[in-house]
């Protein structure tokens, strides 16, 4: 390949914004194929070869690859089969076709099927850098939208709630009634089970959505201070109140307030917040004059409320003004199913914010997550998944990025059964107990065929054959240089 200095330009190209994008090169033509190779690598992506149709739909079923350059003609698996693949296992990659003059009417059939563009042979580095570059930034924009989309569906509504579990399914059916009303909500769970996250849903789906959610955590407040940050105070109401401050009553005014921790609330701020909620008007502390005030309750507690109103921490009257509607959040360890999902949707989350690029989570490592008993619930799983990103250095999350606490846990079934076969498989064939792992798997990553097929160590393809026939009832079963610039 001529390599003339004036190309070096497009080295700088490469150098953009994002992790590298992952590029598979398919052609039966060795020697054009590490050509394309080697003319890519001056961008700054990395390259995989693969020399014949069949070992690149291969590649397509079992990787991950932003970007595919396929020969249109080949012996076993022509350019059109690699296209239709990518189109249905990595759906957001751009498939760029090569071929001869002969075949120019073929290659634009297959733009009209969803390839970005086609090479016509003989190939310049300059228009296959060029090609590669206008579908490195047509990817690089779909990434952003979809990040875009992701941070709004974090942000707002229930889309942005990850689950699989059949009680994280009650639970949004619950919340979907609740939304739209005005009623106060009390929420309940351990902590880290993503109370805050139900809040803001209730929030975004409620009348007052175009309206603040304003959050304060009771139990983060200096007791002596919770009063001001709930109502506000006038200057010199205490020794540093240098200003009036609003509190965050008239804050959220017209929207919504979500107290975090409401049980570790002091018991004279209870007294005066029930007056608030009774009357509709705050005072601040300072202060003669009220302000009335308009906001939805919602209230969250990792605590046993029955148990504190016994020994007299918290008032039973304002508990049952707070809990006109109560939500309860299980802990990770009974909706095991969540964990796969829930890692899949941190290990992409956290590899854009470390501008890294992870692309999955290997079976071993989903076992011990699945396993694992999680006493800090989504948070921990959360930090897991962040510490895990950030000491990964090969692409995939494995025994090595396992933080301590993850890699000395037990992998025997837990008390509640996690992963223990029935006993009905003893006896059972091969054909059958393979079955049975694929719908259990199939069942904990909520029907997500390519995180089934991840988490068993097998080809999405090759699950997708099994579903098939599971529904048929079918038992059966030396380098080159590219074409100069001149």
């Amino acid at each position: 390949m001529k390599d003339e200095r004036a190309n070096d330009k497009h080295a700088e190209a490469g150098n953009q914004p994002g992790p590298p994008l992952r590029i598979l090169v398919v052609d039966n033509d060795q020697a054009l194929a590490y050509a394309m190779e080697e003319s890519l690598a001056k961008i700054g992506h990395p390259v995989t070869v693969a020399t014949s149709g069949g070992e690149g739909a291969r590649k397509i079923e079992t990787d991950q690859f932003d970007i595919i350059i396929t020969d249109l003609v080949m012996n076993d698996v022509d350019g059109m089969e690699i296209l239709n693949r990518a189109k249905q296992l990595l759906p957001d990659s751009q498939v760029i076709m090569v071929t001869g003059h002969a075949t120019i009417s073929k290659a634009v059939e297959a733009m009209q099927q969803g390839a970005f563009n086609f090479l016509e042979k003989p190939i310049t580095p300059n228009r296959l850098r060029a090609v590669v570059e206008k579908a490195v930034e047509n990817v690089r924009l779909k990434q952003q939208n979809q990040e875009l989309q992701g941070r709004l569906d974090e942000k707002f509504g229930f889309e942005g709630i990850i689950y699989a579990s059949d009680k994280m399914k009650q639970v949004i059916d619950r919340l979907k009634r609740i939304a739209p009303t005005d009623a106060s909500v009390l929420i309940t769970g351990e902590s880290g089970t993503g109370k805050e996250v139900i809040a803001q849903a209730i929030h975004q789906n409620s009348p007052r959505k175009g309206k603040r959610i304003v959050a304060l955590n009771c139990a983060a407040v200096a007791e002596n201070l919770v009063e001001s940050e709930l109502f506000g105070h006038v200057k010199g109401a205490y020794t540093d109140a240098v200003a009036d401050r609003m509190g965050a009553f008239e804050y959220a005014n017209g929207g919504t307030l979500f107290l975090d921790e409401i049980g570790d609330m002091p018991l004279p701020t209870q007294i005066k917040l029930l007056r608030v909620l009774e009357d509709s008007q705050i005072t601040r502390v300072g202060d003669n004059k009220t302000t009335r005030v308009n906001v939805r309750m919602v209230s969250a507690t990792h605590k046993n409320l029955d148990e504190a109103i016994k020994t007299g921490a918290f008032r039973s009257d304002l508990y049952f003004r707070l809990k006109v509607v109560t939500i309860h959040l299980p802990p990770l360890r009974d909706r095991r199913e969540d964990i796969v999902p829930l890692t899949d949707h941190f290990r992409r989350t956290l590899a854009r914010r470390h501008h890294k690029t992870v692309k999955g989570v290997s079976p071993a490592v989903a076992k011990k997550l699945y396993t694992y008993d999680w006493p800090g619930n989504v948070r921990q799983l959360r930090n897991a998944i962040d510490a895990m990103v950030v000491l990964d250095n090969d692409g995939l999350l494995d025994l090595d990025d396992l933080p301590p606490e993850l890699m000395d846990a037990d992998d025997a079934p837990n008390s509640s059964g996690a992963l223990s076969g029935p006993m009905e498989l003893i006896g059972k064939t091969m054909d059958d107990i393979e079955r049975w792992a694929i719908e259990q798997t199939l069942q904990v990553t909520g029907g997500n065929r390519e995180e089934a097929a991840r988490v068993l160590g097998i080809g999405a393809r090759t699950l997708y054959r099994k579903l098939e026939k599971y529904q048929s009832g079918n038992d059966e079963d030396g380098k080159v240089e590219l074409a100069s610039e001149e």
